[in-house]
């Protein structure tokens, strides 16, 4: 039987929308049993739409979106505005090492599950509360979306044109804060398992991409200098950014760092007489003229295939690869080759190709076991096997529509 590096570790999964359930499929993929607890009466709405694209689901288990982002977990079903639910969940608790939710602040504790409670259950429980902007001060009840995370954290003004508004970044936002709260939990765990002590750990989604551009604020402390949108260009590398191809919205990303790469770059391109331009000899040079130099290298991309220049100036040692659509990520041969994309089979969806776990571990390997549960297909495990009732209390919960 297989090892996983969190074999053992069982996870009460309040988390909905993209966020937490990020944060708890990459600790399913590591190995944790991971139990989410949904109600019919309030779905996740990833169940049933998605924002990017709308309602498009049929109905609450043919969510490609939802499959995406729960693979592993298992669905728990529970009204919890009844009594009866909150004491399973207790219960439940009891046999967990870690609670993670991403309501907003109050909501649990309004429930009955604030980690005060819990912790009187479960002494050493880890809780992680992921919300906009931490359970305290007077942001608190901001509403918990990505644009409100890169908008608060400072991200969406450093991001984007110089003559666009800022760029909220959306979904990229919210798994950057899923990878934060399973660093958090991680490192709970470790706590937890030198000294046997539990956690509670209130998360700021927005603090925790604050945290990624510690160059901005730095900058302005030392400098008073307030970082504004500078497109793709970068600080010190030149040519950077992307290039018009041939076809239809075809695009080709181009980066050189060394003076070494801008001669390879120059040759790649059969030194036409503009790369001997004194605008473009020295680095400051170019960056100073990087607009104009821009230009002039689209001129000379348009006329080839992406994957053509990628070819062409890989094999001259400059960095260069295609800007890839969503529909051409899945058929790149450094996708492929890397092995980027699982295959699972789905009730309801079929096979599909999944994104694979991040990481590569040699003797505790990460892996995708399972799609993403049906809607309560888990409650007979978990009630029955986990919390050892009978059938018949099992079938009173369900006509209570306690378990729903």
């Amino acid at each position: 039987m297989k090892e996983y590096p969190l074999d053992g570790i069982r996870i009460v999964d309040f988390t909905w929308a993209w966020a937490g359930p990020y944060a708890t499929l990459l600790i399913a993929l590591l190995g944790a049993e991971v139990i989410k607890v949904e109600s019919r009466k309030r779905l996740d709405h990833t169940r049933l739409r998605s924002l990017m694209t709308g309602p498009t689901m049929g109905n609450p288990d043919q969510s490609t979106v939802f499959n995406d982002v729960n693979l592993n977990k298992l669905s728990l079903t529970l009204d919890l505005t009844k009594p009866k639910a909150i004491k399973i969940i207790k219960e439940l608790v009891k046999k967990a090492d870690v609670v993670i939710q991403n309501m907003r602040p109050g909501v649990m504790e309004r429930l009955g599950l604030g980690y005060e409670t819990l912790r009187e259950v479960k002494p050493d429980i880890i809780m992680l509360s992921s919300s906009a902007l931490g359970s305290t001060g007077p942001e608190r009840n901001y509403s918990g979306y990505a644009p409100t995370f890169s908008a608060m954290s400072g991200m969406a003004y450093i991001s984007g044109y110089p003559d666009k508004q800022p760029s909220t970044l959306s979904g990229a936002i919210d798994t950057r804060v899923g990878t934060t709260s399973v660093f958090a939990i991680l490192a709970a765990l470790i706590y937890r398992q030198r000294t046997g002590k539990g956690q509670n750990i209130d998360l700021s989604s927005s603090e925790a991409i604050s945290c990624l551009m510690g160059e901005a604020f730095l900058d302005y402390s030392m400098n008073q200098r307030i970082k504004e949108r500078d497109g793709n260009a970068d600080h010190t590398m030149v040519p950077h950014g992307c290039y018009p191809c041939q076809g239809e919205n075809h695009w080709v990303t181009i980066a050189v760092s060394t003076e070494d790469e801008w001669q390879a770059f120059c040759k790649a391109l059969g030194s036409p007489a503009w790369t001997k331009d004194s605008r473009f000899t020295d680095t400051q040079g170019r960056w100073q003229n990087r607009e104009e130099l821009n230009q002039l290298i689209s001129e000379w991309t348009i006329k080839h295939a992406d994957y053509e220049v990628t070819e062409i100036l890989q094999n001259a040692g400059v960095a260069a690869i295609p800007t890839l659509r969503g529909d051409m990520v899945s058929k790149d041969p450094h996708i492929i080759g890397r092995n980027l994309f699982d295959e699972i089979e789905h009730p309801e969806l079929g096979k599909r190709l999944v994104v694979g776990p991040p990481w590569r571990l040699s003797a505790t390997p990460a892996e995708v076991r399972r799609p993403a549960p049906l809607i309560g297909e888990y409650n007979q495990y978990v009630l029955g096997e986990l919390l050892g009732m009978e059938q018949s209390e099992i079938d009173q919960l369900i006509e209570e529509q306690i378990v729903n």
